[in-house]
């Protein structure tokens, strides 16, 4: 029985699909189309936190999971981790956090 993904998965899978004796039809991605995969994934990943957030141990895997992907995004688009923590902190002070736990509703307009 075949089983389809169509998706980025990490460098071992392959070979523990071949443990489960099964073999995986793979191929190696270009550079833009494996960028495109990786915000996939990461969306993917994203979507799979927010259903482990009852399940505190599920959720620091999928968090886990984000933050590889978010360290290979840096590193195949050539990005500078600080320059990004960097613009991070900025941005918190200039915008603040999310410590405040605000939600906002709407805003209107003053005359």
């Amino acid at each position: 029985m075949e089983k389809i993904y169509n998706k980025l998965v990490r460098d071992n899978i392959p070979e523990i699909i071949k443990q489960d004796k099964a073999e995986p039809q793979t191929r190696i991605l270009e550079q833009e189309e494996y960028l495109k995969e990786l915000f996939k994934k990461l969306e993917e990943e994203a979507k799979e936190a927010v259903e482990a957030m009852a399940d505190r141990q599920e959720l620091m895997k999928e968090i886990g999971d984000i933050y590889e992907i978010i360290d290979a995004i840096i590193d195949n688009c050539g990005l500078d981790k600080e320059e990004i923590m960097k613009l991070k902190n900025e941005r918190k002070i200039e915008r603040g956090g999310f410590e405040k736990k605000i939600f906002l509703i709407s805003s209107e307009l003053k005359e």
